[in-house]
C-alpha cells in the first residue's frame, strides 16, 4: 500500500472541485433524470486536471446505460462502457465488494437492477478538456446521483497518460464443443500459434503507446459445469509465438486457483460469485437461477507495457471449446486519447436471464458472437470422441 501513501503528506498547489447532481433549489431532491434515448453532461471539466474520484448510485440501467468519457478535444470517447460493468459488476446484477480502483455497496446483493453505490478511485489525469456522460439507451427514464471529484494541476507529467476502458462481449463464444465437459481428455486440443491469436476471446487490442493495467471477466455459465481452464495469452507489439505472456488458467490468470473463490481482494477477487448466485439472484424462485460470475483483476505493480500495440486474449475453455456468454472491460492508460471499441446495441447487451423453470432464455435476436472458433481436424476428432463416449453410456 506504500505506493497509495507515500504522497499523502504532501502539501500541493491545487484546486479540489467536484460536479454532482445536487439540488441547486436547495431541496432534497438531489439526483437527475435523464429521458429515454437522451445523453446528460455530468461534468465538462477544463484542464489541465485529474479525476480523483468517481461516484454514482442508481436503480437501475446498468447495462443500458453508457459511462462515456472523453478526453481533450478527441473525436471519439475513450471509455464507453455499461455503467454496472465499468465498475466491475456484470450482467446487469449487483453486489458489495471491495478493491482498490473499485468499489460498490448494496442491501440487496445479488439482485437485478436494485439500488447500488459504485465507486471509482483510478486516477484520470488530462489536459485541456475531460468531458464524462452518461447514455440513457433504455426505454425509461433513468433516476441517477453522481459525484465527479477532480482537482486542477499545473504539474502534469508527459510520463502521465490517459485512462481507457472499453466493453467486449461474445453471446455467445462461439466454442467448437460446447456439449465436452471441461478436463476430459476429448477437450485437451493444441492451441497455440496463429490458432490462438484467431481463435481467443479478445479482452483488450489497441494500438498505440501505454500500458494495460488489467480487466474485468463476466460470464454466464450457459453449460452449467466449470467455465474455467482458458490460458491468457497477451502479445506485445506484435503477434510472436509464445506470446510476450503466457498463463497456465482461467482463474490463474485471476489470481485465484481450484477454480474461482467468494472474496473480493484488492487486486482481484469476484465481484460476483457464482455460488452465490444460486442463493440470491431471485430468492422467490423455486429454482437454482445461478450461473453468472463476475472475476477482476488489477496490474498494478505489474502492469503490461506496450509501444506500438497490445493484444490481450484467454481462451474459454481450454481450446476455446465453451460456448458460454462471456463479457469484459479492459482498462488501460496511453500515451494519447484513443477510441475506445464501441459496444452492441442496447438489445445484444441484455444479460440472459431464465424461465420460472430454470430454463435459460436464449434469444437468437440479442446474440453478438463475432466470429466462430476456426475448427482444426483434431478438434473434430474430438468432437466424434465425445460422441462416442456419451452414445455407449
Amino acid at each position: 500500500m506504500s505506493f497509495l501513501l507515500h504522497d499523502l503528506a504532501k502539501i500541493r498547489r491545487r484546486r479540489t472541485g467536484r460536479c454532482s447532481s445536487w439540488n441547486t433549489t436547495g431541496r432534497n431532491s438531489d439526483r437527475w433524470t435523464i429521458p429515454p434515448g437522451k445523453t446528460a453532461t455530468l461534468a465538462d471539466l477544463r484542464g489541465p486536471g485529474a479525476i480523483t474520484h468517481l461516484w454514482m448510485t442508481q436503480d437501475a440501467h446498468y447495462r443500458e446505460c453508457l459511462l462515456k468519457i472523453t478526453w481533450d478535444h478527441a473525436r471519439a470517447p475513450s471509455v464507453l462502457v455499461p455503467l454496472g460493468d465499468f465498475f466491475c459488476l456484470g450482467h446487469g446484477m449487483v453486489n458489495s465488494f471491495q478493491s482498490l480502483l473499485f468499489t460498490a455497496s448494496t442491501a440487496r446483493p445479488y439482485q437485478f437492477n436494485r439500488g447500488c453505490a459504485l465507486n471509482c478511485y483510478a486516477p484520470m489525469p488530462f489536459r485541456e478538456r475531460a468531458l464524462i456522460e452518461l447514455v440513457n439507451e433504455s426505454r425509461e427514464a433513468h433516476r441517477q446521483y453522481f459525484y465527479v471529484d477532480y482537482e486542477t494541476r499545473d504539474d502534469l507529467s508527459e510520463e502521465e497518460g490517459y485512462f481507457h476502458a472499453e466493453f467486449r462481449r461474445a453471446n455467445p463464444f462461439g466454442g467448437w464443443g460446447h456439449e465436452i465437459l471441461v478436463n476430459t481428455p476429448q477437450a485437451d486440443v493444441v492451441n497455440k500459434g496463429r490458432l490462438a491469436w484467431d481463435n481467443n476471446y479478445v479482452l483488450l487490442e489497441t494500438r498505440g503507446r501505454g500500458h494495460y493495467l488489467g480487466c474485468n471477466l463476466s460470464v454466464t455459465n450457459l453449460q452449467g459445469t466449470w467455465w474455467g481452464e482458458g490460458d491468457d495469452m497477451i502479445w506485445v507489439d506484435g503477434y510472436k509465438w509464445p506470446p510476450d505472456l503466457h498463463g497456465t488458467g482461467s482463474e490463474d490468470y485471476l489470481n485465484q486457483a481450484w477454480g474461482m473463490q467468494d472474496n473480493a481482494f484488492l487486486r482481484n477477487g469476484s465481484s460476483l460469485f457464482e455460488g452465490r448466485t444460486i442463493q440470491h439472484a431471485n430468492p422467490n424462485a423455486p429454482w437454482s437461477v445461478g450461473g453468472y460470475q463476475t472475476s477482476y483483476v488489477f496490474h498494478l505493480e505489474n502492469p503490461v507495457r506496450f509501444e506500438k500495440e497490445i493484444k490481450a486474449t484467454i481462451e474459454h475453455g481450454h481450446g476455446n471449446h465453451l460456448r458460454n456468454e462471456m463479457s469484459s472491460v479492459a482498462y488501460w492508460y496511453a500515451e494519447r486519447p484513443t477510441a475506445a471499441k464501441t459496444p452492441p446495441p442496447v438489445a445484444a447487451r441484455m444479460p440472459i436471464l431464465r424461465d420460472n423453470r430454470g430454463r435459460w432464455l436464449l434469444d437468437p435476436k440479442a446474440s453478438w458472437s463475432g466470429p466462430a472458433v476456426r475448427v482444426t481436424p483434431e478438434m473434430r476428432k474430438m468432437k466424434r470422441a465425445w460422441k462416442k463416449r456419451a452414445a455407449s453410456r
